[in-house]
């Protein structure tokens, strides 16, 4: 006998899933809007060059709290590749080989700081996504913005690449902040903490009940 599904259209759901690379977030959301036959949507998106927590919220009464989950801290592992800068700031962009590996410690910024977006990016100058106007040629300015990076910790360097971990405030670009770094770009990236969630708890076969997900994001006051 079939198993019949779970309806989330009343309660909602959570899935906390490892996104692996090479496929976008919206694909994820697609595979799991149709596994679980519920309206889906996610709390933050990933590159698909980067891995690591995804956060999907399944049926209306979860993707209403949508803003809720995606404004929570995220927190990154990196790998950082020195002497080269890419068009995209990732592996996935043209690669243009400087040969300029910067010597002595890394200025690695914390607290409150402007960045300047990535011209390949989802938001939205001038009423077009960033990535298609760049895709076309065109030269973008994008719009700084006030972020903050609460972590940024150097965990090895060896040569011309660096490990390094970054705690910071939702809409931070990792990417940006490796490039600032002089010339370099985000040769690797995994999302391993979204709030109080972690990716080792990753099971997208297991949903979380939405309440239980909301009272660990809202815990009670003292």
């Amino acid at each position: 006998m079939a198993r019949s599904r779970p309806n989330f259209a009343d309660r909602g759901a959570v899935l906390l899933v490892d996104k692996p690379a090479g496929v976008t977030s919206h694909d994820v959301v697609a595979r799991l809007r149709h596994r679980y036959d519920a309206k889906a949507g996610h709390a933050g998106t990933l590159d698909p060059f980067a891995t690591g927590l995804l956060i999907v919220l399944l049926g209306r009464p979860a993707t209403r709290e949508q803003s809720g989950f995606m404004a929570q801290p995220k927190t990154y592992r990196a790998s950082a590749r020195f002497g080269a800068v890419s068009t995209t700031g990732d592996p996935d962009g043209q690669i243009t080989e400087t040969g300029v590996v910067p010597g002595g410690a890394l200025e690695l910024r914390t607290g409150r700081i402007r960045q300047r977006p990535p011209a390949y990016s989802a938001i939205k100058v001038g009423g077009q996504r960033a990535y298609t106007r760049a895709r076309r040629g065109e030269s973008i300015v994008m719009p700084e913005r006030i972020v903050d990076v609460h972590r940024f910790e150097l965990l090895e360097r060896v040569g011309e690449r660096a490990e390094l971990e970054i705690e910071c405030s939702s809409g931070t670009y990792v990417r940006s902040l490796i490039a600032d770094l002089g010339d370099a770009y985000c040769e690797r990236l995994r999302r391993t903490r979204i709030g109080p969630f972690s990716v080792e708890e990753a099971d997208e076969g297991t949903p979380l009940a939405l309440a239980d997900a909301l009272a660990r994001l809202r815990p009670p006051r003292n």
